[in-house]
């Protein structure tokens, strides 16, 4: 398992190649094209040139496959010939870069309405990309037009009409403050009445009567005022209680509930705008009943494999979670993923809480992966059914790799498979030799991962009732529809498991939440894996999880290390998907930091004693 807080991908995983995959109907396929070529590479590069792209941004944009196949994409579609001017081709940039994959199939329309100047300006293309976006199904050109100012002239009278009228709400502080006074806010109460204006016309035109307003600028406005760092210092003051010396409160780090606010992830509701969200025709009505249940609440989790005891990735992985929920009035669900019986202990179920509640966390709701068994049973029956799913026989050693040979049971009758799953779950079959696999391909290249093995094991929660498992693939995107999770937070390397996410979900017709990945936490001179910790544990170098030398959260406890200290931590951290790897110094930094702010001062008697003792007979040898 890996330490931000998600299980391991199951090493079932079959690997391979096949032909193309299942993909559910609804938004256009992302424009492709082969341009390993040095022919097709010159062609691709003049038509990057054509849209007015300087010599070094088209070797920066041939970087970005994907990015220039849709300008390529663009150019053909704009039938351009000849060099478009800089406006326009900004624009066309612009709309490469901005309008997600799944909406692909408004791009010829949005592409026209710029290439002959109707879309005229960011701001309506803006406005034209979000039109797409809210009306995927029901577009409707009128209102497209009118929504987009599609035609819509604003004249010089209107926008200085509309500056003199700003300008005179605001003279009193324009006189006061004369150049010095800030004029964005101006500009955008200006938008606000104006929005098709050309920014650039409104800005000259404030300029213009600012300056008949106050006549030229004098000498003391070419001054620059003296920054306000006192009033700065009184309102940090004015935070924190009255005896915290004022040097230390302006050292106060940001916290993760605060800093997460400053994120910028879709809102609940919206996934469908988040770029490569799969849109089904069933998308739409999906996501209102999953508004009706959550009332637009954001929801997270945090899922951990109960095979051992949280270490400091997964403090990252906690923060994360509950404080995205914390930021935006949310919840976060503590789920322990327990699809693999063989590893888990009631001591790793209690520890994980233990560790969450300690950093000051309260999970609104606990749950177990083994809790939906039935209903993710009935979905691999669908799956089944649909020819999506089909039971295998090829040994756990032979999927291994990233080229495993393909099943030759791949193509086997749906009523075949549906007997088969079923002698699986009765137990018909030995460990091993049957699994149940789903017609899918992975970003990496993996073919037709893992859905269910056998385990003759008794489980935790569900003790001899089951005889199969679900995998990581097959079970976390199904756990996360069913609890309705907005936000699937996990870390960077299961952004090759999104598009079985994405898949799986529509495939059994259920609602799809958003998976978003972030770099995952490493520790420099440490172990961190919790199956490396295992074996240090058991072959005796280490006495047991709270071992003092280690990083796992229970350790670093009984080490003294303030849950506060670890929380601000993993706040300076920040949210990017670049991997980590941290210099322990970094966080017993942070430990001091909060130290210094709460530990008490005390001197022990037996100091003063000794003190005094030495004190004497030093300056009194002779006594």
């Amino acid at each position: 398992m890996h330490h931000g807080g998600s299980p391991e991908p199951d090493s079932q995983s079959a690997g391979g190649r096949h032909s193309t995959p299942w993909r559910p109907r609804g938004g256009a396929a992302h424009p492709s094209h082969n341009i390993n070529t040095p022919a097709r590479v010159m062609e691709v590069t003049e038509k990057l040139s054509l849209l007015g792209l300087s010599e070094q941004k088209v070797k920066e944009t041939l970087k970005n496959e994907s990015l220039t196949a849709v300008l390529s994409s663009i150019a053909d579609q704009a039938g351009i010939s000849t060099p478009v001017n800089k406006s326009v081709g900004n624009l066309l940039y612009h709309l490469a870069t901005k309008l997600p994959k799944q909406f692909h199939s408004h791009l010829p329309l949005l592409v026209e309405y710029v290439s002959d100047g109707r879309l005229d300006q960011e701001a309506k293309l803006t406005a034209a990309i979000k039109f797409v976006q809210d009306h995927n199904k029901e577009f409707n050109r009128a209102e497209f037009e009118k929504k987009c100012g599609v035609g819509v002239v604003v004249t010089q009278d209107e926008i200085e009409s509309a500056v003199a009228q700003v300008i005179k709400k605001n003279k009193d502080a324009i006189v006061k403050q004369r150049y010095q006074f800030n004029t964005g806010p101006l500009m955008g109460q200006v938008r606000a009445s104006l929005p098709w204006a050309e920014s650039r016309k409104v800005k000259e035109e404030i300029d213009l009567q600012i300056l008949t307003l106050l006549g030229p600028k004098r000498e003391e406005d070419l001054v620059k005022p003296p920054k306000s760092k006192g009033e700065k210092k009184e309102k940090k003051a004015d935070a924190v209680p009255s005896n915290a010396p004022a040097e230390q409160t302006e050292k106060r780090p940001l916290s993760m509930a605060e800093f997460l606010k400053t994120v910028n992830f879709h809102v609940p509701g919206e996934n469908y705008k988040t770029d490569g969200y799969v849109i089904t025709d069933k998308t739409n009505d999906l996501l209102k009943e999953h508004l009706k249940t959550t009332g637009g609440q954001v929801r997270t989790r945090f899922p951990p494999e109960p095979n051992g005891i949280l270490h400091i990735g997964h403090a990252k992985a906690i923060n994360i979670n509950f404080g995205y929920a914390t930021a935006n009035n949310g919840v976060c669900f503590l789920r322990y993923d327990d699809t693999n019986p063989e590893k888990e202990e009631e001591k790793f179920f209690v520890g994980i809480r233990d560790m969450v509640e300690w950093l000051g966390y309260k999970p609104y709701k606990i749950t177990h992966s083994s809790d939906y068994f039935p209903q993710l049973y009935e979905w691999a029956v669908l799956l089944v059914k649909k020819g999506l799913a089909y039971v295998c026989h090829q040994k756990p050693e032979e999927l291994r790799g990233h080229d495993p040979p393909p099943s030759p049971w791949r193509d086997r009758p749906i009523h075949e498979s549906l007997q088969l799953f079923e002698d699986m779950k009765n137990g018909k079959f030995d460990e091993g030799e049957a699994t149940l696999r789903l017609k899918t391909i992975l970003e990496e290249g993996k073919v037709d991962p893992v859905a269910y093995r056998i385990k003759y094991v008794a489980h935790h929660c569900t003790g001899d009732q089951w005889c199969i498992y679900p995998t990581y693939d097959y079970t976390h995107c199904l756990c996360d529809s069913l609890e309705h999770i907005t936000h699937s937070l996990c870390t960077k390397e299961f952004q090759a498991r999104r598009s079985s996410y994405y898949w799986l979900c529509n495939a059994v017709e259920t609602y799809c939440p958003v998976q978003w990945e972030y770099g995952r936490l490493n520790m420099n001179y440490t172990v961190v894996s919790k199956r490396k910790i295992g074996k240090l544990i058991t072959e005796g170098f280490v006495r047991d999880w709270d071992d003092p030398r280690l990083f796992t959260l229970s350790a670093l406890r009984r080490r003294g290390f303030p849950a506060e200290a670890i929380n601000n931590f993993c706040a300076t951290l920040g949210l990017t998907g670049a991997q980590i790897s941290i210099h322990p110094e970094a966080l017993e930094a942070c430990v001091r930091d909060v130290l210094n702010l709460t530990a008490s001062r005390y001197c022990h008697e037996s100091a003063v004693f000794f003190f005094f003792f030495f004190f004497f007979f030093f300056f009194f040898p002779h006594f």
